[in-house]
């Protein structure tokens, strides 16, 4: 049971992936082997425990390594006695440092088909590794993540760690009606299980999670410069990347000693917070700082190169100058042919193409391709629309509160003879492409769902273009009260009345300032009398 390609199996909406049917713990036969990589630092005790429950899986072992990363231990960790017979121990080297290092150090050696990240003081059941490869032997797009709780460290020899989870049975190491729960298992329970879930990847935070080996290079890797928060990061590019989260209640795991967040709160959410708001675009509320360029933009507006250069330049104008400002311009020509070798610089065959990136070749908000790229990754959404329409202030966002409002994956929107312009969310055309999808739009509209509107609903009219409102009638004017009768009026000053401001006689004499206390007097008595 390796799993058919993924144009086999039935369409997965959004993260609901109840379409798929696991196969019963112990009554399959698995043939994917598994690579389990530990960054380690430190704690030797609590990697024996580790290892010694990793030693009584049901998974077979001729089909599963364990590979500890020992990340700068002082001492250097050591392999015990009780351990995965395909157990070993590297190290990271002088290269780096960190999880993320470590984890990416073990998965360039893994030789397994699917790739499990497991923390260095988890103790996991004996179905832990089946439970959660089960899935990945029906298709290669899902992320499965293991349940967990904490608990304060006991006295527990890696020896009857070993027995306890060989005889299937947790409760007999920890005592578990004390236990903290995970807030992600919080989270799974709320949303059937992720099913409804509108960013799965919050949850997939680790410290077990597994995935294909070639979904884990696709992304690429873990980031080694994110010291804090580097699962969630991680968690956001495979979402990016168009995958399925599913969580395992089956695959249990205890953590040993309570969180370290707990420690100072305040300050384990402060740390983690830069990191996340360069790198994950979806985090709306860490981008508050108005006029900031982020590391990785929220918007991807690609623009193709045709007609005048005034009509590129003003529709780069109006993405960068947009109400939404998170946003980066890719313009797409063939800037290849642009080479440095000598020409005629006034008769250059190719003068309006180089003159238009040279305006823009100093500009980090904008880049140049040949073609459009397959996917904006990280990038959460891409605009494509013609240079001809040039986007409205508040035209992205109109787009993509459509968009998430209905949790969309394409907008489309009917310019008439100028064409179509387009907002595609990256998660929707990942999983198209992870699907090997001939027509994306038809897989968009299978897993994520499209919606097609016309011109004015993106385009509305400019308000500041809109005549002024015509002024009343007579007929519908208030009358005057009888204490303050109007004075004769020409009909210009009737009109300026009416209009709020004041005329004044040619022939007026007037002292310095009297212009502007009679013109405000003026307003006044309008107002009162209207």
């Amino acid at each position: 049971m390796t799993g058919g390609t993924a144009a086999d199996l039935p369409p997965i909406r959004h993260n609901d992936y109840s379409p798929l049917d696991p196969p019963a713990l112990g009554a399959w036969d698995p043939e994917l082997p598994v690579s389990v990589i530990i960054p380690a630092h430190g704690g030797q005790h609590r990697l024996d425990l580790t290892l010694a429950a990793l030693a009584a899986q049901t998974y077979p072992d001729h089909l599963m390594e364990v590979i500890v990363v020992d990340d700068g231990s002082e001492p250097p960790l050591r392999l015990p006695e009780i351990a995965p017979s395909g157990a070993r121990i590297v190290t990271t080297g002088s290269s780096g440092w960190g999880i993320a290092h470590a984890v990416n150090t073990g998965a360039a050696l893994a030789e397994g088909r699917i790739v499990q990240r497991l923390d260095a003081d988890m103790v996991v059941c004996r179905e832990h590794i089946e439970a959660l490869a089960r899935w990945h032997h029906l298709a290669g797009y899902l992320v499965t993540i293991g349940a967990k709780k904490f608990v304060e460290e006991p006295a527990l020899t890696a020896g009857r760690v070993h027995e306890g989870v060989r005889a299937g049975s947790l409760e007999s190491l920890f005592d578990l009606s004390g236990a903290l729960p995970s807030s992600t298992e919080q989270t799974i329970s709320r949303t059937n299980g992720l099913r409804a879930s509108r960013n799965p990847y919050h949850v997939c935070t680790g410290p077990t999670v597994s995935m294909r080996r070639e979904i884990f290079r696709a992304v690429g890797g873990v980031d080694p410069g994110v010291l804090r928060g580097e699962d969630t990061e991680f968690a956001y590019r495979l979402a990016a990347h168009g995958v399925v989260f599913v969580p395992d209640m089956a695959a249990q795991a205890v953590h040993l000693g309570l969180p370290a967040q707990r420690r100072d709160p305040q300050r384990a959410v402060r740390v983690v917070a830069p990191y996340l708001a360069h790198r994950v675009p979806l985090r709306r509320d860490l981008r508050k700082d108005r006029g900031r360029h982020w590391l990785v933009p929220y918007v991807e507006v690609v623009l193709r190169v045709d007609g005048p250069e005034e009509g590129v330049r003003a529709a780069v104008g109006a993405a960068l100058d947009g109400s939404l400002g998170d946003v980066i311009v890719t313009l797409v020509a063939p800037w290849s042919k642009l080479s440095g070798e000598r020409r005629p610089v006034l008769d250059d065959p190719l003068f309006d193409l180089r003159l238009l990136r040279e305006h823009f070749a100093h500009d980090e908000r904008v880049r140049f391709a040949d073609e459009v790229s397959a996917t904006p990754a990280p990038i959460a959404f891409r605009y494509t629309g013609p240079v001809s329409v040039p986007l409205g202030r508040d035209t992205l966002e109109r787009m993509i509160r459509v968009m998430q409002e209905n949790r969309l994956g394409m907008v489309v929107a009917d310019l008439g003879g100028d064409g179509e312009a387009t907002l595609e969310r990256t998660e929707a055309l990942g999983r198209a492409r992870l699907l090997g999808a001939d027509d994306v739009t038809a897989s968009i509209e299978a897993t994520h769902g499209v919606r097609r509107g016309d011109r004015s609903e993106f385009w509305p009219a400019d308000p500041k273009a809109a005549p002024l409102p015509a002024a009343p009638s007579p007929a519908t004017r208030v009358p005057a009260t009888p204490e303050t009768p109007p004075p004769a009026a020409a009909p210009a000053q009737a009109q300026a009345r009416a209009q709020g401001r004041e005329t004044a006689s040619p022939s007026a004499k007037r002292t310095p300032g009297q212009e502007g206390r009679d013109s405000l007097l003026g307003r006044l008595r309008t107002a009162l009398r209207n």
